[in-house]
């Protein structure tokens, strides 16, 4: 029998939720204060732990910087407990270079004031990600504590169980079977306390697979509980035959260890039967989780590689304005911020830091690409478009972009004298005085030309090439513009598919590989949504209304290296609920489709810019004619997922009286597919959230996304019972207005991984021209004009990541294995092996010293090299 009991003083920090950061951080300064008194005032509280995350210090500091060496005593004393995390993240639509900055950033913290709470504690993240054994382990974190997620159906009864990645990372686990909270505002009086603990001390005593439970004794800013030694009195008395004691979670994972636990689990947990895990937040607000997508893809596979090359070079790494961008980013990855499921005046917050996060990232690169392309010395021309390849592989591709001269003809030459093919797509008038105010200062007011143009080319790998701009006289290309196709086709083609616009705007897409067509591509669909914050619910007897019927307007244009298209669709749809029922179509939704077909390109890209006008609704648009196998494959966090297209659980949910219905809807980075040999994927740089539907499952429904008017609601179709959160109106997540979601479509099915980090990938440019609205002085360094910093030779491994390393002047370079098979990687410069280090995550510790050659990864196995090249 469990006949010791920890009892362990918290408290959980939602540092936003229906309350904003703003008012959060008043009682963090009024609730540490009793904190730290208690601690410095009563050595028999021996423990207080502080969620977990070390953004709540860095918030404390700001308020209360004369406290930070009373913080500092306690935490080298061990008494009070903080991190790993910087804060609590989300494990479902966050990537994994975020949740591995999550940890990096955080310890980092921890660092300065003592010691890290060693424990992966995310006790209230919505479902819990497959990869996650394997991340902690690359931070030495060998123990987990969570909530939400599991059931018997997993493999075990108990809440002590192993986690094991499939790389065989493993972790133990401590569950929370009732939440972080059954501890919360204890009474102290007998016949409440017995009432309280009745409902928790046979749940708790029934999960036990050792003589230790645990009762977190905190709650959402809750502040310290002062009588908690009466109360631990009053337990004595209802349950002599067990000892009461405060402690802190590792002396629970001590006993745990020290007793043995049998039971091993693999994969994600995303049940929802105990308690809830949300299946549906992944599309909550989806213009604020949109714009963190394309966030983390700038960051991660942009800015960084970029600002390596740069180091490469001789030029600083700034790793403070780096920090400071992922830690605006990750203060929106905390599970009610990137849930989406607060108040308005906190989703206007999150957007505002979307905004700041997005901002730094573009000005920082820009920056970088100006240092390099300043310090090259090309001879013949001042002006310069320069392409940045930033993938471990050298890519021929189409080119797009901008360069603003007042020539009126003009050449590209490349470095070695070749003169390279364009076609001007674009051209616009710029104002002199927004290149540099110093031109219109001295009079001269003539406008200079932008030029959008194309061309094809092969670029280094991890590196550039530049082209001079040149004027010439008569001798070379005049711009040119597109010319519209016969008026009568409405079709896009290259190598590698073909694609014809229908009169109601969906498209018929031929795989020229396999001979294989699918009809209705890009149909919308629109059904209620009569969920709130967390959930979509529909209504009963909901009425769905589609774009098949619709007329659309349909722009295409074809040029030397793409094919366009703009496709416009107006779509009648139910205004409310109220005007569900009734089945009447008095709103509407625009939908603009900007199609773009590169040649050589197996992916058609797809911008919707979308005007909503309609409240209480679902919309999504849907890719027919997939084979599943009763399965779907979807990248998560540095690997991928198989997931069915209909959860078994379905047929028992309500005899079982879970917390939700276990609907498949599911959460992806960058790439779902379905499971069989035929089907269209979808690559993402937005949206995240995706369904099989139709009888057979074979329509893959793609949320762009949910139009609800509260945070929290009761009594729903699909979750039944109290409201989540709180009952709160929230008007502007009914998402009214112009949203953006871009997406690609591709025929391919092998090497998807690889093909959708080229997606979230693509070539930069930078135009050097003789003036500046923003000075420089010259920089001492000179640069060639094509760099290439490695190759990765193999060609069957994902880069998630190439950064300067934290601690040291070698570059992290990570990779992962997203096939379902083992794979290899070699890196080489200039045809010889880079000599390589492995290290964890951390990137502290080694893995593997003085690596050459071809290595193999496992199936979902990231690995971390440093390098110095």
């Amino acid at each position: 029998m469990a006949d010791k009991v920890h009892i362990v003083p918290h408290f959980h920090w939602d540092r936003e939720w229906y309350f904003t950061a703003e008012e959060s951080k008043i009682l963090l300064v009024n609730d540490m204060e009793e904190i730290l008194q208690m601690l410095e005032n009563c050595e028999d509280y021996p423990y207080f732990v502080l969620d977990g995350q070390t953004s709540i210090l860095e918030d404390y500091f700001a308020a209360a910087p004369e406290n930070r060496e009373r913080v500092k005593m306690l935490v080298q004393k061990g008494r009070l407990i903080i991190g790993p995390w910087y804060t609590q993240t989300d494990e479902m639509v966050v990537g994994g270079e975020s949740i591995v900055r999550n940890l990096l950033y955080g310890m980092k913290d921890c660092g300065t004031l003592g010691s890290p709470m060693m424990i992966g504690y995310l006790p209230d993240s919505f479902g819990q990600s497959a990869r996650m054994p394997q991340i902690l382990k690359g931070f030495n974190i060998n123990r987990s504590m969570f909530w939400r997620g599991t059931s018997e159906r997993m493999g075990t009864d108990k809440t002590e169980f192993y986690w094991e990645d499939d790389d065989g990372s493993r972790v133990l686990v401590q569950l929370l079977p009732l939440g972080y909270a059954i501890g919360k505002y204890l009474p102290w009086e007998k016949e409440a306390l017995k009432k309280r603990m009745e409902k928790y001390m046979p749940v708790l005593e029934k999960g036990a697979s050792t003589r230790h439970i645990l009762v977190p004794n905190g709650h959402d800013q809750m502040p310290i509980q002062k009588n908690i030694y009466q109360v631990m009195d009053t337990m004595r008395e209802l349950y002599p035959d067990k000892e009461f004691f405060l402690s802190r979670y590792e002396d629970v994972f001590a006993a745990i260890e020290s007793e043995g636990c049998p039971d091993t689990l693999k994969g994600e947990f995303l049940d929802g039967r105990y308690m809830r895990v949300h299946r549906s937040i992944y599309s909550s607000r989806a213009d604020l989780k949109a714009a963190n997508t394309r966030i983390e893809n700038k960051l991660t596979n942009l800015l960084e590689p970029l600002a390596s090359i740069a180091y490469s070079l001789g030029f600083p790494y700034h790793h403070g304005l780096i920090e400071a961008i992922w830690k605006e980013l990750m203060k929106n990855h905390a599970h009610d911020s990137i849930g989406c499921c607060c108040s308005d005046k906190v989703h206007r917050a999150i957007g505002d830091r979307y905004f700041l996060a997005e901002e730094r990232t573009d000005r920082l690169t820009e920056f970088y690409m100006r240092k390099i392309v300043d310090a090259m010395d090309c001879g013949r021309s001042l002006d310069k478009l320069t392409v940045f390849n930033l993938l471990p592989y050298a890519r021929k591709g189409v080119v797009r972009g901008e360069i603003i001269t007042k020539m009126k003809q003009f050449i590209l030459e490349k470095s070695d004298g070749t003169i390279v093919d364009y076609q001007v797509t674009d051209a616009q008038e710029v104002d002199a005085g927004l290149i540099d105010r110093q031109i219109v200062h001295y009079g001269d007011y003539e406008p200079f030309v932008k030029y959008t143009l194309e061309f094809k080319d092969d670029i280094p790998s991890m590196g550039y090439e530049t082209y001079l701009v040149m004027p010439c006289e008569g001798k070379g290309q005049k711009p040119q513009s597109f010319t519209s196709p016969m008026t009568n086709t409405h079709c896009l083609e290259n190598e590698w598919m073909t694609v014809n616009i229908e009169a109601n705007g969906t498209l018929t897409v031929l795989d020229k590989n396999t001979g294989y067509t699918y009809k209705n591509v890009l149909m919308l669909e629109d059904g209620s949504d009569d969920g709130d914050g967390y959930d979509y619910s529909p209504m009963p007897d909901d009425y769905i209304v589609t774009s098949i019927q619709e007329a659309a307007g349909i722009h295409c244009l074809a040029g030397a290296y793409s094919q366009r298209a703009e496709i416009r669709i107006s779509m009648a749809v139910p205004s409310s609920l109220e005007s569900r029922k009734k089945r009447m179509r008095d709103s509407q939704v625009d939908v603009v489709f900007e199609l773009d077909l590169k040649v050589g390109s197996p992916v058609l890209n797809v911008k919707a810019v979308v005007d909503n006008q309609a409240d209480d609704h679902r919309f999504r648009v849907l890719f027919p004619g997939q084979e599943c196998n009763g399965f779907t494959v979807s990248d998560n966090q540095f690997g991928c997922i198989c997931r069915p297209v209909r959860d078994e659980a379905m047929d028992v949910w309500e005899r079982e009286k879970w917390s939700e219905r276990p609907d498949s809807i599911y959460p992806f980075l960058t790439y779902v597919s379905a499971g069989g040999d035929k089907g269209l994927s979808v690559l993402t740089n937005s949206v995240r959230e995706y369904e099989m539907t139709g009888k057979k499952h074979d329509t893959l429904a793609v949320t762009l996304f949910r139009s609800v008017g509260v945070l929290g609601k009761e009594g729903l179709l699909r979750r039944p019972g109290r409201p989540s959160g709180i009952k709160m109106e929230t008007p502007d997540s009914q998402l009214h207005g112009v949203h953006v979601y871009e997406f690609g479509i591709t025929t391919e099915r092998d090497g998807i991984a690889r093909l959708a980090k080229e997606y979230t990938t693509p070539f930069i440019c930078y135009n050097k021209m003789p003036y500046d609205a923003m000075k420089l002085n010259s920089s001492d360094i000179k640069v060639p004009c094509q760099c290439s910093l490695f190759e990765e030779t193999e060609g069957e491994t994902v880069l998630s990541t190439l950064k300067k390393a934290e601690e040291d002047n070698r570059l992290i370079a990570r990779f992962y294995n997203g096939a379902r098979a083992d794979r290899n990687i070699r890196i080489q410069k200039g045809n010889k092996d880079v000599v390589l280090e492995q290290v964890k995550l951390n990137e502290r510790e080694c893995v593997e010293k003085d690596i050459t050659g071809k290595r193999s990864i496992r199936y979902n196995q990231v690995v971390t090299y440093k390098l110095e090249l």
